[in-house]
C-alpha cells in the first residue's frame, strides 16, 4: 500500500505529531485495553486479540510521523486477521476494532481508489460478522453485523473529513513557501533596481565626462585633467555605494542628488531651474531622491533636452524636461520598479508627454 505523505515542513510536522501523540494516543491506548479486557474470556484470548490492538497503536504512531505508508500493509493484515479469528473462534464481537482503526489512518492517504477501498473495508467487516451465523444461532445480527458496520462507516466518514484538515494544513504550508519565494524575488528585484540606479547613472556620467575630457585635451589640458579627476572620484564613490548597497547601508541624500543633477545637466549643456516649495519630508526624502536620480539618467541618456525644471514639495517632486518624443508609447524604464515601491508606500508615480515636454512626478499623501 503506497500512502501519500503530507508536503509540510519538518517544524510543522513535529508540532502536529506532538499534538496528536499528546491528545489522541492516551484515549487510543485506553480503548485498546478496554476492548481486549471486555472480549477476553480466558488469558489466551489476550494473545489473539492483542496483536490487533498493537497494530492499531503502531499504525497511529507512524501516522503521526507522516510515515503510515511504510507500515500500512503489515498492520492492516495483522488487524484484519484478528477479526475473523475473534468472531468465529473466540466469539468476541469487538475484534474488528483493530482493523477499522488501521484502515481509518491508511485509506484516506491512498493516492487513488480511496473510496472504493473504504467500501471494500465495510463489506469485509460486515461479511466476517455475518459468517458468525455459521457457528451461532443466537443474537448475531446486531453485535456482529449492524454495530460493526455502522461504526466502520462512521469512523471512515470522520477519517476522510479529518484528512481534509491536513490537506488545508498542507495548502497553507505550500502558500507560505510560495510567499517566501516571492519575498526573495521581490528583494532581488529591489536590489537589481538599486544597483541599476547606482551603476547605470554613474556609467552614463562617466561616458559624458570622458567624452568632454577627450575634447578638452588639445585646448584645455587643465580642465581635462579636472574632468578625469572627477571621473576617478565618481568611480570611487560608486564602488563605495555598491558596497553599502550590498550591506543594506545605502541612503540617498535628496539635497546631494539635487546638486548632482544640477551639475550634470549644466555639464551636458542643459539649462536647469530648481524650485524648492518646501523641504521634503524625511519619510519620503530617500525615495524622491531615487526618482530624481533615475529621471536624471533617463534625460541624459534618452532625451534631447535643452532645459529642465525641478520642483520639490514636502511630499513630492516633479521633473519636467523638453525634447520629449512626440510618438510612441511612454517607457518608464528604470522608473517602473520605483513605481511599484512608491505605490506600496502609499504614493503615486506618474509620467506624461505633452506639448513636447516630458513630466515625471512622484507624490505622497496630500501632495498628489
Amino acid at each position: 500500500m503506497k500512502a501519500r505523505s503530507l508536503r509540510i515542513t519538518e517544524a510543522t510536522q513535529g508540532r502536529l505529531r506532538r499534538l496528536n501523540l499528546y491528545t489522541a494516543m492516551p484515549p487510543i491506548v485506553l480503548a485498546a485495553v478496554v476492548v481486549v479486557a471486555v472480549d477476553m474470556r480466558t488469558w489466551w484470548h489476550a494473545l489473539v486479540l492483542a496483536p490487533g490492538a498493537i497494530a492499531a497503536l503502531v499504525a497511529f504512531e507512524r501516522w503521526t510521523a507522516n510515515d503510515i505508508g511504510r507500515v500500512a500493509w503489515p498492520c492492516l493484515i495483522v488487524a484484519a486477521a484478528v477479526w475473523p479469528v475473534g468472531a468465529l473462534t473466540l466469539g468476541t464481537p469487538n475484534a474488528y476494532w483493530g482493523v477499522i482503526s488501521v484502515a481509518s489512518l491508511a485509506l484516506p492517504r491512498l493516492p487513488r481508489h480511496r473510496y472504493a477501498a473504504a467500501v471494500a473495508l465495510l463489506v469485509f467487516v460486515a461479511g466476517i460478522g455475518a459468517t458468525r451465523f455459521l457457528v451461532d444461532d443466537g443474537d448475531v445480527l446486531g453485535p456482529y453485523v449492524l454495530v460493526p458496520s455502522v461504526l466502520t462507516a462512521g469512523v471512515m466518514v470522520l477519517s476522510f473529513a479529518g484528512e481534509r484538515f491536513y490537506d488545508i494544513v498542507q495548502e497553507l504550508e505550500v502558500s507560505r513557501e510560495r510567499e517566501a519565494e516571492l519575498a526573495v524575488i521581490r528583494e532581488r528585484v529591489r536590489f537589481a533596481s538599486d544597483l541599476h540606479d547606482i551603476q547605470g547613472h554613474t556609467l552614463h556620467v562617466v561616458k559624458l565626462k570622458a567624452a568632454l575630457a577627450r575634447k578638452l585635451v588639445p585646448t584645455d589640458p587643465a580642465r581635462a585633467e579636472q574632468e578625469l579627476c572627477e571621473i576617478h572620484d565618481l568611480v570611487g564613490d560608486t564602488i563605495q555605494q555598491t558596497k553599502e548597497l550590498v550591506y543594506a547601508q545605502r541612503r540617498l541624500n535628496l539635497s546631494a542628488e539635487l546638486e548632482n543633477a544640477k551639475n550634470l545637466f549644466e555639464a551636458a549643456g542643459i539649462r536647469v531651474r530648481i524650485t524648492r516649495e518646501s523641504e521634503a519630508d524625511a519619510r519620503v526624502s530617500e525615495m524622491l531622491g531615487q526618482v530624481l536620480r533615475e529621471t536624471t539618467t533617463n534625460i541624459l541618456r534618452h532625451a534631447q533636452a535643452t532645459q529642465v525644471r525641478i520642483t520639490l514639495a514636502r511630499e513630492g517632486i516633479t521633473i519636467v524636461n523638453d525634447g520629449a518624443a512626440s510618438n510612441g508609447p511612454l517607457e518608464l524604464r528604470g522608473l517602473s520598479a520605483l513605481r511599484q515601491r512608491i505605490v506600496t508606500d502609499g504614493g503615486e508615480l506618474t509620467v506624461k508627454a505633452e506639448a513636447g515636454e516630458f513630466t515625471t512626478s512622484a507624490a505622497y499623501g496630500g501632495a498628489r
